[in-house]
């Protein structure tokens, strides 16, 4: 009688296990290396805090090397992910990817008076990896939802800095972050958006704007900055009183 079980099963079994923990061993491993990067580099970026801007070109130079660390790493899990289905180890990393985002969304904003604003695309493109692969397309890329969960993230720590800026007696840095959050603000207002995580973000961004827009008001009322700079937020304070 033929055994009802087939003795190589479980021995089959056993190897598919090892594998996936040697993977996911791995993968956990290229993560820890993203993630002290990210912690160097979030701890550079720190010091925007308590630093004058015109003392940047001293300090973002640091910064864009942690970054430099980060895109290499980014690239190593890429290279080794991909070989293995995207859904079922992105946990992993989707976290300190975002924070490796907002770091170079920060970075990028910082660095020009212009303050521009990376795309989705243009950060694509940085860390050479793809954006937003359809699902017959199994392998690592960046998602639009890690894209705005990085860009949320910074507008907390614009609007620290809003704060921040006026005790060094940059009053014109608050008035830029206050025009730059109110403008992100209304862009995610027009997006329809199904991520339960990222609805909860977006709804704590009103509250950063508030917090700047008090800033700016109460400049504007201590005659520290000219009354059209403030820009609407005066105006619709002095309708409320």
């Amino acid at each position: 009688m033929p055994p009802m079980i087939d003795p190589t099963l479980f021995d089959q079994i056993k190897s598919k296990i090892e594998e996936d923990t040697a993977v996911r061993k791995e993968l956990e491993q290229i993560v820890d290396e993203l993630h002290q990067h990210v912690s160097f580099t979030q701890g550079l970026l720190s010091k925007i805090h308590s630093t004058p801007r015109s003392k940047y070109p001293t300090l973002l130079p640091q910064v864009e090397e942690g970054i430099k660390s980060q895109v290499a790493t980014v690239a190593k899990l890429s290279a080794y992910a991909s070989q293995f289905p995207y859904y079922k180890y992105n946990h992993k990393w989707t976290r300190p990817l975002q924070d490796s985002l907002s770091t170079v969304l920060l970075y990028s904003w910082l660095s020009s008076p212009s303050h521009p604003l990376l795309t989705p695309t243009s950060i694509s493109t940085f860390y050479s990896i793809p954006l937003n692969l359809t699902t017959t397309e199994d392998k690592f890329h960046l998602t639009t939802e890690e894209y705005l969960l990085a860009l949320i993230s910074i507008i907390d720590d614009l609007s620290r800095l809003a704060m921040n800026s006026v005790t060094l007696g940059d009053t014109a840095l608050a008035v830029e972050i206050s025009t730059f959050i109110k403008d992100l603000h209304a862009g995610f207002q027009v997006l329809n958006l199904k991520n339960d995580i990222l609805r909860k973000r977006v709804d704590s961004i009103k509250y950063a704007v508030k917090k700047v827009e008090d800033v700016v008001y109460d400049l504007s009322l201590r005659g520290l900055i000219p009354a059209a700079a403030a820009g609407a937020t005066g105006e619709e304070e002095k309708k409320k009183e």
